[in-house]
């Protein structure tokens, strides 16, 4: 079972809307809607599977194991935190930031064959990794009747 985000602007969804437009749109209305000043911390989430597990990769750059919360609750796999800002000195004058800060939080539904038992989780070089173990499958059996 693939595990995909939903967007309803993909461009295989509307090819009349150019790709370029779409994600001009997607940008601008992430950006808005979002957070008041548009500058909200989304980390960056991957999911990948293979025969065994389903493995979730979480960019958390800058931020501490402490500061991490996992919650896995009727499938529903959420992670959340709050990357601080560090405060500078008072005269230091900015040319650019780009880096955001806040509270944040990612969560996302699991398929049902998830083993909810066997989970380990990791914080590594500032990405955080969850491998969920599979269930075995179950063999259907043909019953003879006698």
């Amino acid at each position: 079972m693939a595990i995909t985000r939903y967007n309803p602007l993909r461009e295989t969804d509307h090819p009349v809307m150019p790709r370029r437009f779409s994600s001009l749109l997607d940008d601008f209305f992430n950006d808005v809607v979002t957070s008041d000043t548009g500058r909200m911390f989304v980390p960056s989430l991957d999911i990948t599977e293979d025969e065994s597990h389903y493995h979730v990769r979480v960019a958390l750059p800058g931020m501490k194991k402490d500061d991490i919360h996992v919650d896995l609750q009727d499938r529903r796999l959420t992670v959340s935190g709050e990357r601080k800002e560090e405060q500078e000195d008072k005269d230091t004058r900015y040319h650019l930031t780009e880096t955001r800060y806040g509270n944040f939080e990612r969560s996302v539904m699991l398929p049902e064959n998830i083993d909810q038992n066997k989970i380990d989780a990791r914080f590594e070089d500032g990405i955080l990794k969850l491998d969920i173990e599979k269930k075995e499958k179950q063999v259907n059996k043909q019953i003879k009747i006698k």
